[in-house]
């Protein structure tokens, strides 16, 4: 049997790899699992994504399984204490802006009915299909992700960069960023 075509930027990792084929560019439209991602991607700003997966259920843990509700009412001791955890990335300011992302994630909750509600209005609530011939010619951000960028940091959140929203759109499936031969692209 012969291997299936992956995009170019798992290959050689199984751990990558199986986020590649199981996760990456499914369209995500539950909040839990959005805001997940959206806090996994604000810690990832700075470092590769690879860092952030090998972490993932470290973060998990220290974040109550990514509950947004009990993230928005940590505590400094609660902060503290994530600062002392080794298996998380410890940077005092993304742990603060976790909290101030939950706070925010449900303000927009209460406004539009859901995050899912709000953050899929952008793309109509349908990816956009891309055609990546190499994940290396893909981009890094774009106007879209600019402008969804803005709109989080006017609602009070923090680390949301175009270059994140980019990152986050392209891991919850809003836009398909697989590369044309990959065997994803067209099963997602």
């Amino acid at each position: 049997m012969s291997e299936q075509n992956k995009c170019g930027w798992c290959i050689g990792d199984p751990l990558y790899e199986a986020y590649h084929d199981e996760e990456w560019g499914v369209p995500i439209y539950q909040d839990d699992k959005l805001f997940e991602f959206l806090i996994l991607e604000t810690f990832q700003a700075g470092l590769s994504w690879i860092t952030i997966l090998r972490k993932r259920e470290n973060f998990r843990m220290a974040f109550d399984n990514f509950n947004y509700e009990k993230i928005s009412s940590y505590d400094q001791d609660k902060i503290d204490e994530l600062l002392q955890n080794a298996g998380i990335i410890r940077n005092r300011l993304k742990i603060k802006a976790t909290v101030t992302n939950a706070q925010a994630f449900m303000a927009i909750q209460k406004e539009f009915g859901s995050f899912s509600n709000y953050i899929w209005k952008f793309t109509n609530g349908k990816p956009i299909k891309n055609k990546i011939l190499n994940y290396k010619n893909g981009p890094a951000n774009t106007p879209l992700s600019d402008k969804i960028s803005a709109d989080l940091k006017k609602r009070g959140f923090k680390f949301v960069g175009s270059t994140v929203v980019y990152a986050h759109m392209q891991a919850t499936g809003m836009v398909n960023d697989h590369e044309v031969n990959c065997f994803r692209y067209n099963e997602v």
